[in-house]
């Protein structure tokens, strides 16, 4: 074994930093035998000197992370401080320094991965960043390096632990959103500001991500159609139910028929409870991915806390110094297909629409006009009247996401159509 340690620096060490740090200490000697040499944490780079940070060497930490980065004997940073700035400056430095990076910032990847990949290949370094999505669970390697020699079709999962667990409860105890998100955040699941889960944008960047792992072209956030849940009710909940079916919060990744393009959302969705997805509870992600040879492989368990994001933060660690250690690095961007992002509107799928109308003689065949007018195939239709008004609950075929727009422009136009109540897709059959 080689006796000059590797050099490490950490930026950020909040709940996944402190862990990363605690780990390379007590299991220094482990991770030395794994990797053929020793690591040594010579910095961790914080925000503030001052905070009480159990377990983690008062004498390493700094508020200067430039100087950290740019040290001249810092063979890896690893950066778990999020957001873009000044976390995309901070990698670019590392980089221009020698450094490997090993990054959990699904945010700026999605947003500028290109970018970073670019820096690091022309620095002749590595950018692992397992950690970006999904936690604990191995993707992006099986995606970047297992799966190389296939071709994947489609990626569908849960990638967002909060969000699984909102719709988690008000299946399970019926309880509405604001309930069920009040108690997210009592057990730590959600943000004191949940905006990025429960609007979508966490998982819109993960989506990102695997998009363009998976099928080697550019995707970027901007590129991921998105919708968050917080317009889901109770009584989406009970329709889903009432159809054999649960609610959940989907990233979806999909190359097209002909293969000439691909798109990336992220909304909430009807799933059969005969689907795996369906099973998914509490604060779990599972990622299901579809590949021409290999068919479909599940990968599941906890997507998000400090030991699990840990876990594959170390795991990204051992697989650079290991390169470090080789004079080599592992794989970069692969973008060579370069197929265009497809509009929502080609998107093809099933759709659950919920409309309050008036009780009367030839409403119902008014609305089944109006879908056919539109292309839109009606598969059932359930009706119930209450004191002059009815709940008309709608499931359509298969249909692109315009025909079904187009199709709810109009019934809102309908005198005897008082309320497009909700609209939700429906996947995985």
């Amino acid at each position: 074994m080689r006796t000059r340690p590797l050099k490490v620096a950490l930026l950020g060490c909040g709940v996944v930093g402190s862990e990363v740090a605690r780990i390379m200490t007590t299991d220094a000697a482990d991770l030395a035998a794994r990797i053929g040499a020793p690591v040594e944490l010579v910095g961790i780079a914080v925000r503030r000197v001052g905070r009480e940070r159990p377990g983690v060497p008062a004498h390493l930490v700094t508020t200067d992370a430039e100087a950290l980065v740019t040290r001249e004997d810092v063979d890896v940073v690893i950066e778990v401080v999020g957001g873009i700035e000044p976390s995309k400056h901070l990698i670019l430095s590392a980089f221009r320094h020698g450094a490997s990076v090993v990054s959990a910032n699904k945010a700026l990847l999605a947003q500028d991965g290109a970018e970073l990949h670019a820096a690091a290949a022309a620095a002749g370094v590595d950018l692992y960043y397992e950690a970006a999505v999904a936690g604990a669970i191995p993707l992006i390697r099986p995606l970047r390096e297992s799966l190389a020699g296939d071709k994947v079709n489609r990626v569908l999962g849960i990638v967002n632990g909060t969000t699984n667990f909102i719709l988690d409860k008000m299946d399970s105890t019926g309880a509405g959103y604001s309930e069920a998100l009040e108690e997210a955040t009592a057990l730590g699941y959600a943000e004191a500001d949940p905006t990025a889960d429960v609007e979508g944008f966490d998982a819109a960047a993960k989506a990102a991500i695997l998009a363009g792992i998976a099928f080697h072209t550019k995707v970027t956030a901007a590129d991921v159609y998105r919708e968050g849940l917080t317009e889901v009710t109770a009584a989406d909940i009970a329709s889903a139910k009432a159809m054999g079916c649960v609610v959940k919060l989907l990233a979806i990744c999909e190359r097209s028929a002909d293969g000439a393009s691909v798109t990336a959302r992220v909304h909430p969705a009807m799933i059969p409870l005969s689907h795996p997805l369906a099973s998914v509870r509490e604060a779990y992600n599972a990622v299901f991915v579809e590949a021409e040879a290999a068919g479909r492989l599940m990968f599941y368990g906890p997507g998000a806390g400090g030991a699990p994001t840990a876990s594959a933060v170390l795991g990204d660690l051992v697989a650079v110094c290991r390169n470090k250690l080789n004079g080599a690095t592992g794989p970069g961007d692969s973008v060579y297909a370069q197929l265009p992002a497809k509009a929502m509107d080609d998107v093809v799928t099933r759709y659950h629409v919920s409309l309050d109308v008036d009780d009367r003689a030839g409403v119902l065949a008014q609305v089944a006009s109006t879908f056919a007018e539109h292309g839109v195939s009606i598969d059932t239709v359930r009706q119930q009247g209450r004191d002059g008004d009815a709940s008309l609950v709608v499931v359509t075929h298969r249909a692109t996401d315009a025909a079904l727009s187009a199709t709810v422009d109009k019934l809102r136009a309908l005198d005897s159509v008082r309320e497009v109540a909700s609209i939700m897709r429906v996947e995985g059959e």
